[in-house]
């Protein structure tokens, strides 16, 4: 079984972004709050739908859950785009998109606070998950997330995403 490495280093940001330090896996989520980076990607096909993860069950963070198509952490020295490059490769196996940035916002959980940077794709190729980071994965209809609004199938860190950036837009 797969674990999140605890000692993994991440950027300390403020909430415009700018590094203030380093912080740990481990102890950016043990309820410090210490505001640390992280990048989403919402992958739409052509007819409109997304594609949501499926979280595994040994996830530290809403285990066994639906989620953003891609959600990571920025590595310390790592930019917001090549944290986005490498996640969403070693996440669905995807290298030839166009993400479309959507802007940020800081999402507060009781563990943790994080700067997310949400972006858009439109794609229509093969999404290959990773079998070591994820329990699968498929595209669901706007009709589909609706139903499931609220019912604890989806992350609420999605949830808000998705009203914010996607619904009645």
């Amino acid at each position: 079984m797969m674990r999140d490495n605890p000692q993994e280093l991440f950027p300390e940001v403020d909430e415009n972004g700018n590094i203030l330090g380093a912080v740990s896996r481990g102890h950016a989520h043990d309820g410090s709050k210490i505001l640390h980076p992280v990048v989403h990607l919402h992958v739409f096909n052509s007819q409109g739908e997304l594609y949501l993860q499926h979280r595994p069950a040994w996830k530290d963070i809403q285990p066994d859950k639906w989620d953003t198509a891609v959600g990571g952490h920025v590595d310390l020295g790592e930019s917001v785009d090549q944290a986005l490059k490498r996640e969403v490769r070693e996440e669905l196996g995807i290298t030839d998109f166009s993400p479309v940035a959507m802007g940020h916002y800081v999402f507060e959980s009781q563990r943790e606070r994080e700067l997310v940077y949400v972006h858009r794709c439109v794609y229509d190729g093969p999404v290959r998950p990773s079998h070591d980071e994820l329990a699968g994965g498929s595209f669901w209809s706007p009709a589909e997330i609706t139903e499931n609004l609220g019912k604890g199938v989806l992350t609420p860190n999605f949830e808000n995403e998705y009203r914010k950036f996607f619904m009645n837009k």
